[in-house]
């Protein structure tokens, strides 16, 4: 009875064979995984796409920056575009952005970032410039308040340089000289043009007028009505 006799050549096409089905199970293990965090990116940039609103994120979130105050991880982000002459963005210093300090900037939800927009004339340019000259020296919100306080109920204020120079004597920028000098020069130029071309890049042409976190509100609201934007607007943000 003679012998069987394994051939070496089937042998070595088993071992192709097995080889190749490592290879096909490896490389849709592969597919796969990256199907799942393709999916995942995706759904986690719809989820920022609708966390933020049609305007977009404004938002700067620069560290130091002395024209913002809160956190700059809050999840919320209001951005105030407004003029020093303007008797609602007065309206808005006095009566609402108090409360949503107390209630929001201190606990970390909140951030307020500035943005300058000079529309009623030289004063109004004049008036931005001296508010980043007290901000220089770390004065820029007590500047800012000073001016809102004494605004009046009707009209412009009227914010020439020696009234400018008082308000910045007023809330203690301590060096006046410096202020006077700052605020007369064309240094802040650049930086509050910049702010104008951001406001009008996405349609902002009055004052006061604010976005958070995309979501815009144009003039003065009553309070209740900033606080229901910020809180939708943290809800989403911490989902």
């Amino acid at each position: 009875m003679g012998s069987t006799r394994y051939d070496p050549g089937i042998r070595r096409q088993f071992w192709l064979v097995g080889i190749l089905i490592l290879v096909a199970v490896v490389l849709g293990a592969f597919l796969v995984i990256g199907k799942i965090r393709e999916g995942t990116s995706e759904a986690a940039a719809q989820q920022d796409v609708a966390s933020m609103g049609p305007v977009g994120d404004q938002s700067r979130r620069i560290s130091g920056d002395p024209l913002s105050m809160g956190s700059t991880d809050a999840p919320v982000v209001l951005v105030e575009y407004a003029d020093h002459r303007c008797q609602f963005c007065a309206v808005f210093s006095r009566d609402t952005e108090p409360a949503l300090i107390e209630k929001y900037v201190n606990k970390g939800v909140l951030r307020i970032e500035w943005r300058d927009l000079p529309i009623f004339g030289e004063q109004s340019i004049a008036a931005a410039r001296a508010s980043r000259a007290a901000a220089a020296q770390g004065k820029f919100w007590e500047f800012n308040k000073a001016v809102y306080a004494q605004s009046p109920t009707g009209g412009r204020a009227d914010l020439t340089q020696e009234v400018l120079h008082d308000f910045a004597a007023h809330v203690g920028v301590p060096d006046l000289p410096r202020f006077d000098h700052d605020a007369a020069s064309t240094q802040f130029n650049e930086s509050i043009s910049r702010d104008v071309s951001n406001a009008q890049t996405i349609g902002i042409s009055s004052t006061p007028a604010f976005i958070i976190n995309g979501n815009p509100i144009l003039g003065a609201q009553p309070l209740a009505h900033f606080e229901q934007v910020i809180d939708q607007a943290a809800g989403l943000a911490q989902q």
